[in-house]
């Protein structure tokens, strides 16, 4: 990753196709290891690539990658459950955010910080 964002730094620094070196140079300004294999790896992936098309191509990919959030996970019902499998998982969740309340009060161990 920091050989990546050398290269981004060096193409939002002007330099359109940065070399080995240009490479080094940033990395060794702030005494990163120079690693050659994976600058010469880089360097010829991008070799005759635009940058924002590569950023755009990444973007695209990336949107299909869950992020978690807005989805539920919903557990499916046992066999001849039926309707009542929802009942026993609210109870559930209603004795867990009991626990949660508890443990939060008990935080201060009978002290105030500011007493």
């Amino acid at each position: 990753m920091k050989v990546i964002a050398a290269y981004l730094l060096a193409v939002l620094g002007g330099n359109a196709n940065p070399t080995a070196d240009d490479l080094k140079d940033i990395l060794g300004s702030v005494g990163c290891e120079v690693d050659e294999d994976r600058i010469e790896l880089l360097l010829s992936e991008v070799k005759g690539k635009d940058v924002t098309e590569l950023v755009a191509a990444g973007r695209e990919k990336l949107a299909s990658v869950p992020s978690g959030g807005g989805a539920v996970a919903v557990a499916a019902p046992a066999a001849g459950g039926g309707a009542a499998a929802p009942a026993p998982a609210a109870a559930e969740s209603k004795k867990e955010e009991k626990v949660e309340e508890k443990e939060e009060s008990d935080d201060d161990m009978g002290f105030s910080l500011f007493d």
